[in-house]
Protein backbone atom coordinates (compact mmCIF):
# COMPACT_ATOMS: atom_id res chain seq x y z
CA UNK A 1 0.00 0.00 0.00
CA UNK A 2 2.01 3.11 1.10
CA UNK A 3 4.60 4.40 3.58
CA UNK A 4 4.41 4.29 7.51
CA UNK A 5 1.47 7.24 8.01
CA UNK A 6 0.51 7.08 4.07
CA UNK A 7 -3.38 6.69 5.45
CA UNK A 8 -3.43 2.80 4.72
CA UNK A 9 -5.50 2.52 7.87
CA UNK A 10 -8.24 5.70 7.28
CA UNK A 11 -8.43 3.78 3.68
CA UNK A 12 -9.50 0.59 5.56
CA UNK A 13 -11.83 2.29 7.78
CA UNK A 14 -13.78 3.49 4.57
CA UNK A 15 -13.46 0.37 2.85
CA UNK A 16 -15.01 -1.34 5.84
CA UNK A 17 -17.82 1.28 6.38
CA UNK A 18 -18.52 1.04 2.84
CA UNK A 19 -18.91 -2.77 3.45
CA UNK A 20 -21.41 -2.08 5.65
CA UNK A 21 -19.25 -2.66 9.12
CA UNK A 22 -19.93 -0.92 12.24
CA UNK A 23 -16.67 -2.47 13.93
CA UNK A 24 -13.88 -0.14 14.78
CA UNK A 25 -11.41 -0.17 12.47
CA UNK A 26 -7.80 0.14 13.99
CA UNK A 27 -4.65 -0.61 12.66
CA UNK A 28 -2.89 -4.34 12.78
CA UNK A 29 0.87 -3.17 12.77
CA UNK A 30 1.23 -4.31 16.79
CA UNK A 31 -0.87 -7.73 16.19
CA UNK A 32 -0.54 -8.47 12.81
CA UNK A 33 -4.17 -9.14 11.89
CA UNK A 34 -7.90 -7.69 12.58
CA UNK A 35 -11.07 -9.06 11.20
CA UNK A 36 -14.23 -6.99 10.70
CA UNK A 37 -17.56 -8.19 9.91
CA UNK A 38 -19.90 -6.71 7.74
CA UNK A 39 -23.23 -8.56 7.08
CA UNK A 40 -21.78 -12.40 5.48
CA UNK A 41 -18.32 -10.93 5.15
CA UNK A 42 -15.69 -10.75 6.69
CA UNK A 43 -12.37 -7.94 6.11
CA UNK A 44 -9.48 -9.82 6.94
CA UNK A 45 -6.73 -6.85 7.44
CA UNK A 46 -2.84 -8.05 7.42
CA UNK A 47 0.24 -5.37 8.65
CA UNK A 48 3.38 -7.58 7.58
CA UNK A 49 5.24 -4.42 8.52
CA UNK A 50 7.26 -5.77 11.45
CA UNK A 51 7.62 -8.85 10.53
CA UNK A 52 11.14 -10.13 8.56
CA UNK A 53 9.50 -13.31 7.42
CA UNK A 54 5.59 -14.32 7.73
CA UNK A 55 6.00 -17.86 9.23
CA UNK A 56 2.15 -19.31 10.80
CA UNK A 57 0.59 -15.64 9.25
CA UNK A 58 1.19 -16.93 5.89
CA UNK A 59 -0.56 -20.33 6.75
CA UNK A 60 -3.42 -17.64 8.21
CA UNK A 61 -3.81 -15.78 5.16
CA UNK A 62 -3.44 -18.31 2.36
CA UNK A 63 -6.82 -19.99 4.49
CA UNK A 64 -8.54 -16.42 3.99
CA UNK A 65 -7.27 -15.96 0.18
CA UNK A 66 -9.61 -18.19 -1.00
CA UNK A 67 -12.88 -17.52 0.44
CA UNK A 68 -15.35 -16.41 -1.33
CA UNK A 69 -16.62 -14.37 1.49
CA UNK A 70 -13.67 -12.64 2.42
CA UNK A 71 -12.60 -8.93 1.37
CA UNK A 72 -8.76 -9.73 2.17
CA UNK A 73 -6.40 -6.54 2.52
CA UNK A 74 -2.52 -6.70 2.93
CA UNK A 75 -0.28 -3.81 4.37
CA UNK A 76 3.59 -4.29 3.59
CA UNK A 77 3.22 -7.95 1.22
CA UNK A 78 6.60 -8.00 -0.04
CA UNK A 79 7.14 -11.23 2.56
CA UNK A 80 3.36 -13.14 1.57
CA UNK A 81 4.05 -12.50 -2.28
CA UNK A 82 4.10 -16.12 -2.99
CA UNK A 83 0.76 -16.77 -0.99
CA UNK A 84 -1.45 -13.85 -2.87
CA UNK A 85 -3.10 -14.65 -5.98
CA UNK A 86 -1.75 -13.64 -8.99
CA UNK A 87 -4.66 -11.84 -10.42
CA UNK A 88 -5.58 -8.83 -7.56
CA UNK A 89 -5.72 -5.55 -7.18
CA UNK A 90 -2.78 -3.43 -5.59
CA UNK A 91 -3.28 0.04 -4.26
CA UNK A 92 -0.35 2.49 -3.95
CA UNK A 93 -1.49 5.36 -1.50
CA UNK A 94 1.37 8.17 -2.30
CA UNK A 95 1.30 10.95 0.83
CA UNK A 96 1.26 13.96 -1.55
CA UNK A 97 0.63 16.33 1.26
CA UNK A 98 -0.29 16.65 5.16
CA UNK A 99 -3.48 15.24 4.21
CA UNK A 100 -3.82 14.81 0.95
CA UNK A 101 -3.18 11.18 -1.21
CA UNK A 102 -3.16 10.32 -4.76
CA UNK A 103 -4.02 6.50 -5.26
CA UNK A 104 -2.85 4.23 -7.86
CA UNK A 105 -4.75 0.87 -8.43
CA UNK A 106 -3.47 -1.94 -10.92
CA UNK A 107 -5.74 -4.78 -11.38
CA UNK A 108 -6.32 -7.41 -14.81
CA UNK A 109 -8.93 -6.51 -16.62
CA UNK A 110 -11.00 -9.16 -15.04
CA UNK A 111 -11.22 -6.85 -11.53
CA UNK A 112 -12.25 -3.75 -13.45
CA UNK A 113 -15.73 -3.50 -11.92
CA UNK A 114 -14.09 -3.47 -8.45
CA UNK A 115 -12.93 0.28 -9.23
CA UNK A 116 -15.42 1.31 -11.79
CA UNK A 117 -18.02 3.64 -10.85
CA UNK A 118 -21.71 3.04 -10.30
Amino acid sequence: MSDVGGGKTTFVRGLAKGMGSNDKVASPTFTISREYRAGDLTMYHFDFYRLPQAGIMAEELAEVVGDRQAVVVVEWAGIVENVLPAERLTIQITPTGETERVFNFSFPDKLAYLVENT
